[in-house]
């Protein structure tokens, strides 16, 4: 009897391999450009150049800059809220250390990643560089982090009543990304001050909810 490989586990035709490993080449140089010189300063001759890649392979797969860019804030949102996502979901002993861990992990992220703090700071007025990319949701980083937050209320404190947990989630993620946008000296005790924040809000205990 021959054996059947699932498609989902047979490897991709080498054309749309090619094509996924130069879509993630091109938007990893973007970041790095835009990371050192703002994207303002971003050009798709040096990105084909350094990706290895065509100009003409470039327009193909995004279009034209704007594709790029629109591509990039996605990309990076999307990386921004798994890892968010992974940390709060590990095993932790209370609802109040999860969530103290998810704050610490979105400032780190916040001071590693400049396109993230771009991003924001493009959805604030702070820039207008990366504003025709955020047409589809003006402030994706926080929106998203406002649902997934909300979502994993609704998991973690069920008993809560669903307006508080809306109104947590919202609280949690504005002090968060105001302490990402305009950082201090005291940052170290930021994560612990917005956990008991948001427990304050849900109405549980707040070093001891579990």
């Amino acid at each position: 009897m021959v054996a059947v490989t699932p498609v989902s586990e047979r490897p991709d035709p080498p054309r749309v391999a090619w094509r996924r490993q130069m879509r993630e080449r091109v938007l990893r140089e973007a970041w790095t450009l835009a990371a050192q010189n703002g994207w303002d300063r971003v050009r798709i001759a040096d990105l084909a150049e350094r990706a290895e890649v065509s100009r003409p392979s470039i327009y193909k797969e995004f279009g034209d800059r704007a594709g790029v860019g629109q591509a990039l804030v996605e990309r990076e949102t999307e990386h921004f809220l798994l890892g968010l996502a992974a940390v709060l979901g590990a095993d932790r002993r209370s609802f109040y250390d999860a969530l103290r861990e998810g704050v610490a992990h979105a400032l780190a992220e916040g001071r590693r990643n400049p396109f993230i703090r771009a991003v924001l700071m493009a959805a604030r007025g702070g820039t207008d560089a990366l504003l025709p990319f955020l047409t589809s949701r003006p402030d994706p980083v926080f929106s998203s982090a406002r649902d997934l937050l909300t979502v994993w209320l609704a998991e973690t404190v069920p008993g809560a009543a669903q307006q508080r947990r809306v109104e947590a989630a919202d609280v949690a993620v504005r002090l968060t990304l105001s302490h990402m946008l305009l950082p201090g000296p005291g940052d170290a005790d930021v994560p612990a001050r917005v956990a008991r924040a948001t427990c304050a809000v849900l109405g549980v205990p707040g070093a001891s909810a579990g």
